[in-house]
């Protein structure tokens, strides 16, 4: 049965609008935990646009379950990771003008850095996982440069915008899937995913891992930040 990783950053984002102290990350985990989620998920950007190492600190002592740290191949992000040891990194792309994370590590092109990164990681005692577009010879690059796991880019299945292209990004997460099965790499999934598109991956007993942020922060707007995380446990683990 599949994790699910709440991500906090936009709650980070909200309270960053006004330079203020809420709303406060810290309490989202607090509450994610309780209803159900089986870790957090933060990305600590080079500009801190969002989440900050004071959040970063506080939640290394506060989260019971997993903290997984998005992070990119850096030194001052290892040297960060090194201090805080999350119980996983994910290694992802960083470019400051995007809103948000847009496409997978080119692990294949900048191959030489990530499995230096990586070994850094792990010999720290941190699981690393590369979040990566749906693209076999970036599974096997992922395998050479030492990851324990990839995350699967999924914001191209995310905004699919006909039946078609859906079911075609849908078959191209699968087939990295089975090629990282056979390299012996845990598989997980995020980006773009909502309470309606989960519904296909959530029944791949493979995918060990979702993190999920920005579709569970809106739907709280609404619902409360307890009820939409228990609703997202619901459609990932079926109860």
């Amino acid at each position: 049965m599949a994790r699910l990783g709440v991500n906090i950053d936009h709650v980070a984002t909200l309270r960053e609008a006004r330079k203020t102290y809420e709303p406060d990350p810290i309490v989202a985990a607090a509450m994610a935990e309780m209803a159900g989620a089986d870790g957090v998920t933060v990305h600590l950007r080079e500009d801190r646009r969002h989440i900050q190492d004071r959040d970063l600190r506080l939640l290394k002592e506060t989260v019971t379950t997993r903290l997984n740290l998005e992070m990119a191949a850096t030194g001052e992000m290892t040297k960060i990771a090194l201090y805080i040891k999350p119980v996983q990194a994910t290694l992802v792309p960083e470019r400051r003008e995007e809103v948000t994370t847009e496409g997978g590590l080119d692990v294949a092109k900048n191959l030489d850095q990530i499995k230096k990164t990586a070994g850094m990681l792990k010999d720290g005692g941190i699981k690393v996982s590369l979040f990566i577009d749906p693209d076999v010879d970036q599974v096997k690059a992922s395998h050479r440069a030492g990851a324990d796991a990839v995350e699967i880019h999924t914001g191209r299945y995310a905004g699919a915008k006909s039946d078609k292209a859906a079911d075609e990004e849908f078959q191209n997460i699968i087939n990295a899937m089975r090629t990282g099965l056979k390299l012996a790499l845990s598989i997980n999934a995020g980006h773009g995913l909502n309470y309606h598109n989960i519904r296909r991956l959530a029944v791949v007993p493979e995918i060990e891992e979702f993190n999920i942020g920005h579709a569970i922060v809106s739907r709280a707007v609404f619902v409360g930040f307890p009820q939409a995380v228990r609703e997202m446990v619901e459609l990932i683990k079926g109860k």
